[in-house]
């Protein structure tokens, strides 16, 4: 007989067939569940271990995302810092291309003036002597440059004031570089002026002590160094420094016109008073006075707001003339580019406009 052992006191049971069918069917059906179970429990922590490695998944790809956005935006920052750095620089390279094109200019343009006035005292020398000449030879030495200014400011007084007496004094001889004697209109000697011209790099104060002494051995009345530095008494083209008028070349005319005015006006004196002693004092004391300095800064303004004007005008007819040249040349550009389009189209043969075809070949070239 089949029997079966007691789960609990371990006794044996006879069982039936159908009793021992019916437990296999429930062995499998426990079986069966445990094992659905086991499927299903497996199945579904695969399933939440999928869904955590998609959620971390779509976050990293988020942070991808989120990064990726931040370097296009610093990217895109760079290449506007590029941008503008490129603009900055090149506006830069600009300004400074159009300084030096400024000062090359500037500096060119006193070059030539000094070359012109050098060349023409080569010349002078030239039909002088031939031994002048040679010794004068070499262009753009200080010697030269300075021989040339002092020319250019004897030119200058003769010129202006042709009725006085304008007389260079001799190089070895002792005195100023221009002996200005002024007259009236009548031919009466009223005073001398005593010119002094330098061109070197720095002022030095021994200049006026020197001139100062050439002055009393002269007899004359006024001395006046004329020249391209300065110093401080003199920053604005003009001053005195020491009882002597110091100047630069720009205002050269003016400073004479006002010295010989009171040269005269002191002669006028002069004859009407007999004390010419105290007259001559007079002068000199007036000459280098506060009151005349006055007069002659006034006319050295004036002269300078002309300057100031006619440079501004100068300036802007120049801009207006480049402006009118461009004008015309896209003008002259753009019809030829509508001729050629047209002769391009029918044939260029037709509309032949005058100052725009090419110049006739001769036969053979």
């Amino acid at each position: 007989m089949n029997t079966i052992s007691c789960p609990k006191c371990g006794n044996l049971i006879e069982i039936t067939e159908a009793l021992k069918k019916q437990l296999q069917e429930e062995i499998e059906v426990e079986t069966e569940k445990r094992i659905r179970k086991e499927i299903e429990e497996k199945n579904e922590l695969e399933i939440t271990n999928l869904r955590k490695a998609l959620a971390e998944k779509e976050a990293k790809m988020t942070e991808f995302r989120q990064q990726e956005l931040k370097l296009r935006e610093e990217k895109r920052k760079l290449e506007e810092r590029e941008k503008e750095l490129e603009i900055e620089v090149q506006r830069k390279l600009d300004e400074e291309r159009k300084k030096a094109e400024e000062k090359v200019f500037r500096q060119v343009q006193e070059q030539f003036r000094l070359r012109e006035l050098e060349k023409d005292k080569t010349i002078s020398d030239l039909k002088k002597a031939l031994e002048e000449a040679q010794r004068k030879a070499q262009q753009g030495s200080q010697q030269t440059q300075g021989e040339v200014l002092e020319l250019d400011l004897e030119e200058t007084l003769r010129r202006s004031f042709p009725g006085d007496e304008i007389e260079p004094v001799g190089k070895g001889v002792r005195g100023a570089d221009v002996r200005q004697i002024v007259k009236s209109q009548g031919g009466v000697i009223c005073g001398v002026i005593l010119w002094e011209s330098k061109r070197t790099k720095a002022w030095t104060d021994d200049w006026t002590v020197k001139l100062k002494s050439d002055l009393r051995a002269e007899g004359a009345n006024v001395p006046v160094i004329v020249s391209e530095t300065l110093p401080k008494e003199a920053q604005n083209g003009l001053g005195v420094k020491d009882g002597v008028w110091v100047v630069n070349f720009a205002l050269v005319l003016p400073l004479a016109i006002l010295l010989r005015k009171n040269l005269l006006e002191v002669a006028y004196q002069k004859v009407v008073s007999a004390d010419k002693g105290n007259k001559a004092n007079q002068l000199y004391e007036y000459v280098t006075g506060h009151e005349f300095r006055q007069q002659v800064e006034a006319l050295v303004e004036v002269y300078r707001e002309m300057q100031e004007e006619i440079n501004r005008e100068k300036s802007a007819f120049e801009r207006i003339w480049k402006a009118r040249e461009a004008q015309l040349q896209r003008f002259i550009s753009s019809t030829a580019s509508i001729c050629g389009r047209i002769q391009g189209a029918v044939g260029p043969s037709t509309l032949q406009i005058k100052g725009l075809e090419l110049p006739e070949l001769e036969e053979g070239k």
